[in-house]
C-alpha cells in the first residue's frame, strides 16, 4: 500500500447535542477533526500507510487529539510538541431549513504559530507516494501559510503526487487574500479538488449558472472551469464535489472529474444527513485511495463519491467505514438493510 502524508491543524470539536442550539446546551459532545487529519483516517481505513503532520500542545489535550488519531491507525511520528493550544470549534447541527453553524476558537494554536524548523520535511517524505493539503491550512496564519509553502516544495525535491482540497473558509480570511496565496500554492498541485464556491472564491473560476445557495447544477460550466484551470495551473486532474442542497437534511450528491480530455460525472446519491462536516475530507481520501492504486478515473470518482456520501451518515469528523463496506455501495447495495 502506498505511504500518504498529510499535513494541517486537528481540532477539539464541541457539538451540541442532537439538534440543539447553542443556546439549549448544557453540556458538548466531544470529538476530534480537522480536514486534513479526517482524509488520514480514511486512507488508513482502507489501508493505507497514512501519516498526519501537525503541531499540538503539550499537555492532555493535545495528547487526546494524537490519540484519537492512533486509534484508527494513522502514524503520528512526524507530529511535534509545544505551543499554546489545541484549536477549537464549536458545531450547531442544523435539520430541515435551518443550517449548520460552525464557530471557531482556533487563533494562536499550536500549528498556526509553527515554523518550517517544528518539521524535518526531507525525513517526513522520504520513501512517500503522496501529499495532500487543504486550503484550510494557510488560511489559519501567515506563519502557517509559509509552512505550507515549505512544505510543498519538500514534496516536489522528493516527486511526491500533490493533491489540494481548496476548501474556501470564509471565517478564516478573504476572498482576495485566499486567491494571493492560494494560486501561488497552485504550482505544486497536481491534483486539484474542491467544490463551486471553492473554485470561485479561491481561484477565480465560477461554474456557469450554478447557485450554490439552491444547489442548482449546470455540468457544462463545470467543464468548462475545468479546462480552464487544467490550461492554467496543468493539473492532472480537477474534480468537484457536487452538493445539491434540498435542505439541511437532505441533499444530491455526486461529483464530476476531468484530466484534461475527458469529462466524468458520477453517479447521484441521495442521503439523509446525519453530520455532513467531513463529507468532503471523505471524497478527497476516497479519491486519493482510487488514484495512489491506479485505479481509473471514473473508478476512482465513483469509489469517492460513494465514501463521502456513506460518510454523512456518521456522527464525527470521522469517516468510520472500511473498504469493503465502500465497495459494495458502489456495487449497487444501497439498501441499508440490517447486516445480521
Amino acid at each position: 500500500m502506498a505511504k500518504i502524508i498529510t499535513m494541517g491543524e486537528i481540532m477539539l470539536r464541541l457539538s451540541t447535542p442532537g439538534y440543539q442550539r447553542f443556546i439549549q446546551a448544557d453540556s458538548f459532545d466531544v470529538c476530534y477533526g480537522g480536514g486534513e487529519a479526517n482524509v488520514a483516517v480514511s486512507l488508513a481505513n482502507y489501508g493505507h500507510e497514512a501519516y498526519f503532520v501537525t503541531k499540538v500542545p503539550k499537555n492532555p489535550i493535545g495528547e487526546s487529539a494524537i490519540a484519537s488519531l492512533r486509534k484508527f491507525n494513522v502514524n503520528c511520528d512526524y507530529i511535534a510538541r509545544g505551543g499554546e493550544r489545541l484549536g477549537i470549534y464549536f458545531l450547531e447541527t442544523g435539520a430541515s431549513m435551518r443550517a449548520s453553524n460552525v464557530v471557531y476558537d482556533r487563533a494562536h494554536s499550536a500549528i498556526a504559530e509553527a515554523d518550517p524548523s517544528d518539521f524535518d520535511f526531507d525525513k517526513i517524505f522520504e520513501d512517500a507516494d503522496w501529499f495532500h493539503f487543504t486550503g484550510i491550512t494557510p488560511a489559519i496564519s501567515d506563519k502557517a501559510a509559509v509552512l505550507t509553502e515549505e512544505a510543498l516544495k519538500a514534496a516536489k525535491r522528493h516527486n511526491l503526487t500533490v493533491s489540494v482540497d481548496l476548501n474556501y473558509r470564509k471565517k478564516l480570511w478573504s476572498t482576495e487574500k485566499a486567491q494571493r496565496i492560494m494560486t501561488n500554492l497552485m504550482q505544486y498541485v497536481d491534483v486539484c479538488i474542491g467544490n463551486e464556491e471553492d473554485a470561485e472564491k479561491v481561484l477565480g473560476f465560477k461554474p456557469g449558472n450554478t447557485n450554490v445557495v439552491s444547489g442548482e447544477l449546470e455540468l457544462a460550466g463545470y467543464q468548462d472551469i475545468f479546462k480552464q484551470m487544467v490550461d492554467k495551473f496543468n493539473f492532472k486532474f480537477v474534480a468537484s464535489s457536487l452538493r445539491e442542497s434540498y435542505s439541511a437534511s437532505d441533499n444530491g450528491w455526486s461529483a464530476c472529474i476531468y484530466d484534461g480530455k475527458e469529462f466524468y460525472h458520477s453517479r447521484k446519491y441521495n442521503i439523509r444527513i446525519v453530520d455532513r462536516v467531513g463529507g468532503g475530507d471523505a471524497f478527497a481520501a476516497g479519491l486519493i485511495c482510487g488514484l495512489v492504486e491506479g485505479k481509473s478515473m471514473k473508478e476512482s470518482l465513483e469509489f469517492a463519491v460513494a465514501a463521502s456520501a456513506l460518510k454523512h451518515t456518521i456522527p464525527g469528523d470521522f469517516n468510520m467505514v472500511t473498504r469493503a463496506e465502500v465497495e459494495a455501495l458502489v456495487g449497487g447495495d444501497a439498501s441499508g438493510r440490517v447486516q445480521r
